[in-house]
């Protein structure tokens, strides 16, 4: 299905992920402005890489291994208002992370990743890559983030808040530092269901992981000021 933003046209007809919520909150949250180096891990239809070149000047990277969906988000690029800035590259993270001319590039990166670590696959093949963790699980994508992330760079996640503990055990296991998580609420008075995390690969002595929470909607239904306020340059009805 299509789906049209202020500035941006997203086709994500045979993409495994499709446009979500979750993608729109993450590429509205980053702190993507200052970055020169943007690298999308897992790029889908590409709409990280979209929402990363309209809130920066960088050179935006995609990744993406399933066949479908690159050329999907291939096509979604070049339509795109920022054609010039970005690439996109056919294959598999891990292999991307080993060449040289990758590794330390990336002042930011950015990743909607697999995140059903149990239960059914979807039927079809493309889209349970994109659902599940068995083709790129956190362990993986951790030691490709930290391999492709530039000393002063930073990573931005979002993740079911289910998966955040198996997430930060695998964290713990390499380099890279929490310095922010926001617990995401859909409704007001709800319990959170999603997690946005900031990581670094380096991080002052005293400095300590921010904790805060985002409310998407009230129980009125509609969007909370928080919500209108992050994402208005993307919706085209705010």
């Amino acid at each position: 299905m299509a789906f049209t933003f202020k500035q941006f046209h997203i086709d994500d007809l045979n993409c495994g992920m499709p446009v979500s919520t979750d993608g729109v909150i993450l590429g509205a949250w980053a702190p993507l402005s200052q970055a020169k180096h943007i690298l999308d891990i897992g790029a889908g239809s590409g709409l990280l890489s979209l929402m990363a070149a309209q809130r920066s000047q960088g050179q935006i990277t995609a990744v993406e291994l399933e066949e479908k969906a690159a050329a999907a988000c291939q096509y979604n690029m070049t339509q795109s208002p920022w054609a010039d800035r970005c690439k996109l590259i056919h294959g598999d993270i891990q292999h991307v992370c080993q060449q040289i001319e990758y590794q330390g590039y990336f002042d930011h990166i950015i990743c909607n990743p697999p995140y059903f670590e149990h239960g059914p696959k979807a039927n079809e093949q493309h889209r349970a890559m994109a659902r599940h963790t068995d083709t790129l699980g956190f362990t993986p994508l951790l030691e490709a983030i930290s391999q492709c992330l530039s000393h002063e760079g930073h990573a931005s996640l979002i993740l079911p808040i289910q998966s955040l503990t198996r997430f930060k055990a695998c964290l713990h296991q390499t380099q890279l530092y929490l310095v922010q998580e926001v617990r995401v609420k859909s409704v007001e008075n709800k319990a959170a269901n999603r997690v946005l995390l900031l990581l670094a690969k380096t991080k002052s002595l005293d400095e300590t992981c921010q904790h805060t929470e985002l409310t998407l909607r009230g129980e009125d239904g509609r969007y909370t000021e928080q919500m209108i306020e992050l994402t208005e340059d993307f919706y085209l009805k705010l």
